[in-house]
């Protein structure tokens, strides 16, 4: 049962992160319709999840516990390939393949790059 409050409770606080960022980010980004904020949050949370995995593996300083709680909980809250599914699928629909490329793109391929960054800088420290 402790498992699984530590990951409900790291899921609020994610997806709560997740809101207020991508509301900022919508209101202070000249985007037009796309959707930066997503994109945004979704390369954090690579960032984010790839840091913490280098910190786990290479210092061992991440215990059981600490995943759960940051690793399931918050960053499964705070990332959003749902909703990245949802909107590109929505700039084709809307005939915006141009837009909808790019996200899948940007999401992806740079989420992935995040993911590596976060994990090398890890080793640094």
């Amino acid at each position: 049962m402790k498992n699984v409050l530590l990951v409900g409770m790291g899921g609020f606080l994610g997806a709560a992160s997740r809101y207020l960022l991508t509301e900022w980010v919508g209101r202070y980004s000249r985007a037009g319709g796309f959707p930066l904020g997503t994109v945004v949050v979704n390369l954090l949370g690579c960032f984010v999840l790839g840091f913490l995995a280098g910190i786990g593996d290479h210092k061992g300083t991440v215990s059981h516990h600490i995943r759960l709680l940051l690793m399931v909980g918050v960053l499964g809250g705070f990332t959003t390939f749902s909703t990245f599914g949802h909107e590109t699928a929505s700039l084709f629909r809307d005939a915006l393949p141009g837009q909808a490329v790019l996200n899948i793109l940007i999401s992806v391929v740079t989420g992935i790059i995040a993911a590596g960054v976060g994990y090398r800088l890890a080793h640094y420290l």
